[in-house]
Formats: C-alpha cells, sequence, structure tokens
C-alpha cells in the first residue's frame, strides 16, 4: 500500500523509501514542511600510511607541501558542495565546518563537523567533507606512498531535526531489537 504524502500530494512506497516515487523513480524529497533546527553532524574518515609518511605528513614536510592544510581546505569546500555531488542532497546554508586531524604512528583519521540552521540534516556534508579531506591526503602523500589506503568513512554523530540526537556510542534500534 502506498502513502499519499499530504504536503505534496505525492505517493511514496509502503518501504518508506522518501527519495522514491510510487513508480521506483528518483525524486528530491520534499523539507518545505519540515521545522528549522540547529543540526550537527560529525564524520570521519581514516588514511592509512607508513609510520615514515605519517612522520613527514605530521611534521608538514611532504614533497608537495603541508597536506593538513591543504586537506583541511578541501573538506570544508567539499561540504560546501556536498549538494552539487550528491544528486538528492538539499543546497544548506552551512553555518560551520571544522576539519581535524588525529596522527597516528600509520594512519591519520580525520573528522569532519558540519553545522547549519535549516530543514534536514547534515550527515552529507560532513561524509563529503572528511572523505574529500583524505582524498586530499592521498593526493598530497601518493608521490611518496602510492599504496596509502582510504578507509572508514561513516557518520559518527548527528543532532537537530525530528529524529533527534544519535551517536555510534548508542546501541543502534536494530541490536536493541536483538537484529
Amino acid at each position: 500500500m502506498d502513502a499519499v504524502n499530504e504536503t505534496s500530494g505525492t505517493t511514496e512506497p509502503a518501504t518508506g523509501l522518501t527519495h522514491l516515487r510510487q513508480d521506483g523513480t528518483a525524486q528530491m524529497v520534499d523539507v518545505s514542511q519540515k521545522a528549522v533546527t540547529t543540526r550537527v553532524a560529525t564524520a570521519t574518515a581514516t588514511v592509512r600510511s607508513t609510520p615514515t609518511v605519517l612522520a613527514l605528513l605530521g611534521a608538514g614536510e611532504l614533497p608537495k607541501g603541508d597536506a593538513l592544510a591543504v586537506a583541511r581546505v578541501a573538506g570544508i569546500m567539499a561540504a560546501k558542495k556536498t549538494s552539487d555531488l550528491i544528486p538528492l542532497c538539499h543546497p544548506l546554508p552551512i553555518s560551520k565546518v571544522t576539519v581535524d586531524f588525529e596522527l597516528g604512528t600509520d594512519s591519520v583519521n580525520i573528522l569532519a563537523t558540519v553545522k547549519t540552521k535549516g530543514v534536514t540534516g547534515v550527515e552529507m556534508e560532513a561524509l563529503t567533507a572528511a572523505s574529500v579531506a583524505a582524498l586530499s591526503v592521498y593526493d598530497m602523500i601518493k608521490a611518496v606512498d602510492k599504496h596509502a589506503v582510504l578507509s572508514d568513512i561513516r557518520v559518527l554523530a548527528k543532532s537537530g531535526g525530528k529524529s533527534g540526537d544519535w551517536d555510534v556510542s548508542a546501541p543502534s534500534a536494530a541490536a536493541e531489537a536483538g537484529a
């Protein structure tokens, strides 16, 4: 059974997949009736490399220069361009983006946090910022390590909106249901 969306008059599949219309084609979700709230999301990505490369990265002594400074700016720029890259994302008035790095001996963990006051969340913007910052780190270190690996891209936390706050340390609904 399909449900009629009261605000748009369109029908949505009973599966609850809001980005699909009844006929299975893609649609941009109508968020015009959602409440404006402050929304924040944090995402992460990891770049693994050798201890030698990580030491160069941390010291800003890579052949291409200060990779972390470049990656920070790349991540910020990417967050602002998310709706240009991900087809069904809404353009958002981003209030703040931070991109930070945790250097380990064989990896750098990237943390991107995005904030807005709007009608839809910023999880995709945070994921895009973390991913592009990781790609930028790879681009800056590939001259000394073509085998670096990007991994562990995921949302760590979100707040605001109808679904409320969530973070990775909280048990999921599936886990609580015994799935």
